[in-house]
């Protein structure tokens, strides 16, 4: 074989995309496939698991239309993380819609757990707050609904898990988990790195019914049936899209936080040791060569997602939204965006949204700029919440607005970096698999990830960012306000 590529798919909420590297770590091919939500009901949120298989398929026939398969030297996967599945252990075949990570079903289980006193226990061993944007409540609300006795499941006859387990199973036959999306399902102990048995009790979900846990490099199969991917070859590395966009920001170096502007956003940096830190979720980062890198996280559950629902309420695109907040001033309108509640640093699965400050003469630029100060706004509030960055590395679709990421190198007073590259998550997944393969050093990754970096540094005088954040905060105290008083109405 005279070029090595790596193939890394990237399986996202909105979009499928396809990167081909080869030996340099040039991008020689790429492709994108898009991907739809549905919404049966309040907080409920679903994709369907046989069209995101198929996503993923068919970036990889378009990457490889004019390459090789036999220079194929691996697959790398890069996934959205907390998103549940349920799937029939013989056949492959889904049984329920996949339960995605905005999903709030879970609320109710939730609080039956913490009114149970087990919320810090949750909190301590796994690093993430007891909300339904994690995976275990989704789990045990599908197999309420499919298996409500357990006996399937507790056979073995029933697989769960989240997107990267679903896909290695449909694409190698191997049952297992990624330790980095493992981390984010509230039943991986941190410390231990394995399935915590009196968390999968805690959530009534049988172990059997779960993969086994392996190292963002592997071992994790075969590929077999990947079109037009030869069988056998093999899958180098997995990753959550979060960690691996943070891969690709070489993340590893001190002070650097990665900020990824998505249909959520996460706000991560790593850290020495698997313990929380005040509003700060910990998480597994990425374990490869023995060694495990844990970091510390913030999630945001919608900033893109709040820049799409107002194209679809104006039934214009998102980028129109985005054009017309370029050159307007929201005045005093705010939007808080807690559709299914507020993600960190809050972690209120009952807020409202809130739109305040509007008046007759408010318009759509108006609006518009709202929706997107509130991206700018919440991250700021989840960068408070982690340790100082000496730089903020963004990247994500909405990054590439010239105006946010001014913005929010104001809102947070910090410099802010934007890769040259937007979608980093199949890169960073890539780059792992690299060097695995020997194509490439960490010092090489470096020097990579600092290539084409726009820099933004902050304008605003105190006055004006104090007094702007002050009043973003009394909206977010209604929104959080309003929530309970919906709760009390509704209990």
């Amino acid at each position: 074989m005279t070029r090595a590529y790596v193939l890394a798919v990237d399986q996202g909420t909105s979009s499928t995309k396809g990167l081909l590297l080869d030996a340099t770590g040039n991008v020689v091919a790429q492709a994108t496939t898009p991907l739809a939500q549905t919404h049966p009901g309040p907080g409920l949120v679903e994709q369907d698991p046989l069209a995101l298989l198929d996503s993923v398929r068919a970036v990889v026939m378009q990457c490889m239309k004019d390459h090789d398969p036999h220079a194929v030297a691996g697959l790398a996967l890069s996934t959205q993380r907390e998103s549940a599945l349920l799937w029939d252990a013989a056949t492959g075949r889904p049984l329920a819609p996949l339960v995605s990570w905005q999903d709030q079903r879970g609320g109710e289980r939730a609080a039956r757990l913490e009114r149970a006193g087990l919320g810090a226990k949750i909190r301590h061993r796994t690093g993430l707050p007891l909300d339904p944007m994690f995976s275990a409540l989704k789990m045990a609300a599908l197999l309420d609904a499919h298996d409500p006795s357990r006996a399937r499941s507790r056979s073995g006859a029933l697989r769960l898990g989240t997107v990267d387990a679903y896909l290695l199973h449909a694409l190698t036959g191997e049952t297992v988990t990624e330790i980095g999306n493992a981390s984010r399902t509230q039943l991986l102990n941190l410390a231990q790195g394995d399935w915590d048995d009196e968390l999968l009790e805690a959530f009534d979900i049988p172990a059997a019914a779960l993969g086994r846990v392996v190292a963002s490099d592997g071992p994790f199969g075969k590929l077999r049936g990947l079109a037009p991917l030869i069988d056998g070859t093999p899958v180098l590395a997995v990753l959550g899209d979060s960690h691996a966009a943070l891969f690709a920001h070489a993340g590893w170096r001190p002070g650097t936080v990665k900020v990824t502007y998505g249909t959520g956003s996460s706000a991560m940096t790593l850290a020495g040791a698997p313990e929380p830190a005040g509003a700060a979720c910990s998480t597994i980062a990425w374990q490869s060569t023995g060694h495990t890198a844990y970091a510390q996280e913030a999630n945001i559950r919608s900033t893109g997602r709040t820049l799409t629902w107002l194209g679809e309420l104006f039934g214009i695109p998102a980028q129109e939204i985005i054009d017309l907040a370029t050159d307007a001033d929201a005045g005093d309108v705010t939007l808080v965006p807690a559709f299914g509640g507020l993600g960190a640093p809050w972690w209120d699965a009952h807020a409202v949204p809130v739109l305040s400050g509007f008046d007759l003469g408010t318009g759509r630029p108006q609006l518009a700029r709202a929706a997107l100060d509130s991206v700018a706004l919440q991250v700021g509030d989840v960068l408070a919440a982690l340790p100082p960055a000496l730089q903020v590395v963004a990247d994500g679709g909405l990054s590439r607005s010239d105006t946010l990421m001014q913005l929010q190198a104001d809102v947070a007073d910090v410099r802010v970096a934007r890769a040259s590259h937007h979608d980093l998550s199949a890169a960073g997944a890539a780059h792992l698999a690299g060097l695995r393969l020997g194509l490439w050093t960490t010092r090489i990754l470096e020097e990579r990830a600092d290539q084409g970096l726009q820099i933004f540094t902050p304008d605003w005088d105190p006055t004006r960012r104090k007094s702007i954040v002050a009043r973003w905060h009394r909206c977010l105290t209604s929104a959080r306000d309003l929530g309970s008083l919906e709760e009390l109405s509704t209990s």
